[in-house]
């Protein structure tokens, strides 16, 4: 990351997008020559130093490519609930994702992860991001959580990647995820303590290559602590305290620009639901990805002892879209070069929801073509594959109620009339086929392939609203 020039006029932010490093000099306090000349030779070796992988990194800015394999998948959304009963694997899911993109990546263990064990009592934003302490002997100071460092360190992973002082498509494959746990997320209220991130979340964009975010920690907020605290002590928790080149410009960038959300940071918050635990409004669920764990990684009892395992979960790795502006964004895709069958088939489900609570709006739909850039199926049956599982992210955990809520009359309700369309919209894999599985591999032999996961909820759901006048999503 360059050293920001901070400058408000036009010829000098024509400066910063090349700059690699600088060295700053009050102008009333210029140094001896002896100095500048030994300033001068540090930056040429920094400029030898960066050069190698100036051109390794090079590519159009604008240019990206999904990277879909057998092994790997970039999300839609950084975002996860991870939902399930208890002891199903959830937490060790996430610390077993963040392992692996820890040794592709060359990072050390546990530097890319960090488990929050959510408390009961914790209902602000200032749990996650830190607060004003005025209490003790020393005055004021500002208490930072483990959150925030780790959002910083995030940061600085992807720092030591970027050439400019903005993140690019283009230096996205050398940078690692970096994977935030909040365990048991709903044991206190997620709508008041995580609010600030449910917002800005929602301003991440990618624009002509480049990354963009609004403050999650606003730099007027860091400037009036700074102030008041003296300018080593919040930098020197953060880890960034040091004259290096990347603490220097990290330094500047949240000063100018506040600390965003990192486009490499994953939240995976654990979700048990029971008499412990809150639930969660749709404006929660609207801006996750919902996984039921039981679904989409069942536990196997037979091979819990044994290393001959057949079946292993693909990789998981951070968004590099956020918005599906054009029908040219899905030109590769070949099942859906235009987007066409998705947004057909979306308004065919929402003909269904219009009328009640659950009705689709645009990020509904935008999510829709996001999960189909990023699956990228080649065919009409792992099409419909991927809007089987947008179902069971997006959709069905919107759907909850009593008799009356669902318009159940003891034979027909909104779950059932569901059923009907999607019994068409999902031919290929609805009733009788199986579906190849997005989110395993096979380690040896053909893919893996399931049943259709959204028929099995939904007839599950409309059980269970048969038999208890109620019914939700959730296990």
């Amino acid at each position: 990351m360059s050293h920001l020039l901070l400058r408000d006029n036009s010829v000098g932010k024509s400066y910063e997008p090349p700059n690699i490093s600088a060295r700053y000099y009050p102008v009333d306090v210029l140094p001896p020559e002896n100095e500048l000349i030994d300033d001068l030779l540090w930056m040429m070796q920094v400029n030898r130093d960066i050069l190698p992988i100036w051109e390794n990194l090079k590519t159009k800015s604008g240019e990206v490519t999904i990277m879909q394999s057998s092994t790997n998948v970039v999300l839609p959304k950084p975002f996860l609930l991870l939902a399930g009963i208890s002891g199903t694997g959830k937490t060790r899911f996430v610390c077993e994702q963040a392992k692996i993109s820890a040794c592709e990546h060359n990072l050390d263990q546990g530097d890319n992860y960090c488990l929050v064990p959510v408390r009961p009592d914790w209902h602000e934003p200032s749990d996650l991001l830190g607060y004003i302490s005025r209490l003790g002997c020393d005055g004021p100071r500002y208490v930072v959580t483990d959150v925030l460092r780790f959002i910083v360190a995030a940061w600085k992973h992807v720092a030591v990647a970027a050439t400019a002082t903005q993140i690019t498509y283009k230096e996205l494959d050398s940078v690692s995820p970096f994977w935030l746990c909040l365990d048991e997320m709903n044991l206190a209220p997620v709508e008041q303590y995580f609010a600030d991130y449910l917002s800005i979340l929602e301003t991440r964009n990618w624009d002509n290559g480049i990354y963009t975010c609004e403050q999650l920690l606003k730099s007027t907020v860091i400037q009036q602590h700074l102030d008041q605290l003296g300018r080593n002590d919040l930098w020197q928790k953060l880890g960034i305290s040091d004259e290096n080149l990347l603490s220097i410009g990290l330094r500047s960038y949240f000063l100018s620009s506040g600390i965003p959300i990192p486009p490499n940071l994953i939240v995976a918050g654990t979700v048990n639901m029971d008499e412990t635990t809150h639930g969660f409004s749709r404006k929660v669920i609207d801006r996750a990805l919902t996984i039921d764990f039981g679904e989409f990684f069942p536990n196997d009892f037979s091979q819990y002892y044994f290393s001959d395992k057949k079946i292993a979960d693909k990789l998981l790795n951070f968004p590099r879209l956020s918005k599906v502006h054009h029908q040219s964004e899905l030109s590769a895709v070949a099942a859906d070069p235009d987007g066409r069958k998705t947004i057909g088939f979306l308004s065919v489900v929402n003909s269904i929801l219009s009328a009640t609570p659950f009705a689709l709006a645009f990020r509904a739909l935008n999510e829709a073509l996001l999960s189909v850039v990023c699956f990228n199926p080649a065919d009409n049956t792992t099409l419909q594959a991927v809007w089987d599982d947008y179902l069971m992210m997006k959709v069905l955990p919107r759907i909850e109620g009593d008799a009356e809520k669902l318009s159940f009359d003891g034979d027909e309700s909104l779950l059932t009339k569901l059923i009907t369309v999607l019994e068409i919209q999902l031919a290929l894999v609805w009733s009788g086929n199986t579906r190849p599985d997005l989110l395993r591999k096979a380690i040896s032999g053909p893919e893996v392939s399931v049943a259709c996961r959204s028929r099995i909820k939904l007839n599950w759901m409309q059980k269970r609203l048969v038999e208890n006048s109620f019914t939700s999503f959730w296990p």
